[in-house]
């Protein structure tokens, strides 16, 4: 019998308020719109697609760091929707968001010691002693000497904060981690290490990743399976290699046409990506893609697909997937 999903989103919607120059609602940015989905223990997701098409903002909703619009989240079983800040407090420990600047997430003023003890001091009884001797193991498991504590961010390099930034979160011991663009802004080489960390600290401390990015060489390597947003929504999604090897949704398709390749074939060069995202604030009608699809058909702009399981582990919301 399979494990019971770690987290559970159902329709989760985020709508920001749309206002003119005298402060009233003239409409509503979706940036999310009925997300559904599920994270198991020891999985690891990848939620990828353009820059605004929501993925951050999904990150952030479950993180409770943007409230949610409509939905629900439901973490080991637990409804946390619309948490109180006292009852979020209980769940924040076990669901840690890992955000896209490590740099900026850190405090300048303060030493990396006093950045990792802050979680423990906030979260948990822990003695200082016993602070102390956690902030030395997690800091030796994320690769850094034990020197490093008493530096303040702007010592350290990019990789460097990257690794603190892990450690502040693995201090509290979670289960669930969401990792926004955990390698933007790092050299192919440090890519290379963080990516290689994160996979050891998964298996150390038993994580479920939600891996949001828009690489799909570094998603290949990382994820059991993928989730494609567009528009607020998930088009498609399916386990890893299904997507590489059989993507059904033109969106999709679209994105694997547009990895790069030296020398080889690409995995698809039939599915250019052509114009812009829609406006979050008037979407089209229909399905959100059509004014970019090739396949588009009159039908499209009546009928909002839904995503439907069209193969064993995989779904597409494309009429003629």
């Amino acid at each position: 019998m399979s494990q019971p999903p770690l987290l559970e989103v159902e329709g989760l919607s985020r709508h920001f308020p749309v206002r003119n120059m005298f402060g009233w609602q003239i409409g509503a940015l979706r940036a999310l719109d009925g997300v559904s989905f599920k994270v198991r223990p020891g999985e690891t997701l990848g939620i990828v697609g353009e820059s605004g098409c929501g993925k951050s903002t999904l990150g952030k909703a479950l993180a409770g760091i943007h409230a949610a619009s409509g939905g629900r989240i439901l973490f080991e079983g637990t409804d946390i929707t619309g948490c109180s800040a006292v009852q979020r407090r209980s769940v924040a420990p076990k669901l840690q968001y890992c955000y896209q600047d490590p740099g900026n997430s850190l405090d300048p003023r303060w030493t990396v010691r006093r950045s990792l003890a802050e979680p423990l001091i906030v979260h948990s009884a822990l003695t200082a002693r016993e602070r102390d001797a956690r902030i030395a193991k997690i800091l030796e498991q994320v690769g850094l000497p034990l020197t490093h504590l008493e530096l303040y961010p702007h010592e350290l390099s990019g990789g460097q904060q990257r690794r603190v930034g892990l450690a502040r979160i693995l201090t509290l011991y979670p289960r669930l981690v969401v990792l926004d663009e955990p390698t933007s802004g790092l050299d192919v080489s440090v890519q290379a290490s963080v990516l290689k960390l994160l996979r050891e600290l998964q298996a150390a401390f038993t994580l479920s990743y939600l891996f949001i990015s828009h690489d799909l060489s570094v998603v290949r390597a990382m994820c059991d399976r993928v989730a494609v947003m567009y528009a607020g929504r998930i088009v498609e999604e399916a386990p890893t290699e299904r997507i590489f090897a059989s993507a059904k949704h033109p969106y999709t398709l679209s994105l694997l046409a547009a990895i790069p390749n030296i020398g080889g074939e690409r995995i698809t060069d039939t599915f250019a990506l052509e114009g812009e995202p829609p406006d979050p604030v008037r979407p089209p009608s229909g399905c959100r893609f059509r004014t970019r699809c090739p396949r588009a058909a009159a039908v499209c702009a009546g009928t909002d697909p839904p995503l439907r399981r069209i193969a064993p582990g995989q779904a597409a919301a494309c009429l003629f997937a």
